[in-house]
């Protein structure tokens, strides 16, 4: 028996059923996860578990944790997705709850985060309110390098509307979050919650949600982490202030 997660199903007052609807599985894939501890289940679904839980995935697989520990200079990947959008929106989830001293949204548009993750404006004010600093970088949605970009996604719906959107949803925080626009992430989207991070680098005619994407972890000075992370920073001192007509959603 996995007596760990049989032990955290009881703490936590959620039956197989709940459990298998939080984890988008069937039920009797709960029942086996249980009876047979061998069995290790995909990473998302250790992640919504273990969100749904409120216990950590070492704690209730540690067959998996043992396995994914690396030494080599590689230890920093967590998981690599070949889409964006097969990132589990719990990771997101979790990522962005966790993380207390410093997120950092460097995605051109970051349209996506919007629609998919709820009450994330409310959550951001929070963040902020408690200490966290939290920095939004977006494209200029009048740049060239948006135009040029527009023109190479060729998609209805446009990179500078979408950017529109980001600045209309960080107007209505009142200046909570730290935002600035900039030309040099049209190409890699950097996503920091403390010590994680989400890194996409956007592939030729495709939009940020079919491009390849890392979880990283820190574990080291100057590893991949920090690179990505001197690589915000940089960006950040060399951005500009937003604009109050594009603040205000008006071109």
């Amino acid at each position: 028996m996995n007596e760990a997660l049989r032990r955290a199903m009881t703490k936590a007052q959620i039956t197989d059923h709940e459990l298998a609807a939080r984890c988008d599985v069937d039920t009797k894939t709960i029942g086996r996860w249980i009876t047979q501890p061998g069995r290790v289940p995909h990473s998302r679904h250790r992640w919504a578990a273990s969100e749904a839980l409120g216990e950590e995935e070492a704690v209730l697989w540690p067959t998996a944790a043992k396995r994914a520990v690396k030494v080599g200079p590689d230890r920093e990947v967590v998981e690599v997705f070949p889409y964006r959008s097969a990132v589990p929106a719990s990771l997101w989830r979790t990522l962005i709850t966790r993380a207390e001293e410093r997120l950092d949204f460097a995605g051109y548009t970051n349209y996506f985060l919007w629609l998919e993750q709820a009450r994330f404006g409310t959550v951001l004010r929070r963040k902020a309110e408690r200490g966290a600093r939290v920095r939004f970088l977006v494209g200029d949605p009048d740049s060239e390098v948006t135009r040029a970009r527009e023109r190479d996604e060729d998609v209805p719906l446009t990179l500078s509307t979408r950017i529109r959107v980001t600045l209309a949803e960080l107007a209505k925080l009142d200046g909570a979050v730290d935002a600035r626009f900039s030309d040099g992430h049209a190409y890699l989207s950097v996503f920091r919650f403390d010590q994680d991070m989400i890194v996409t680098p956007l592939l030729t005619h495709s939009v940020g949600h079919d491009a390849p994407t890392l979880h990283l972890r820190r574990h080291q000075n100057d590893g991949m982490f920090d690179r990505f992370a001197a690589h915000v920073d940089e960006l950040w001192t060399r951005g500009r202030p937003l604009r109050e007509e594009d603040s205000d959603g008006q071109a």
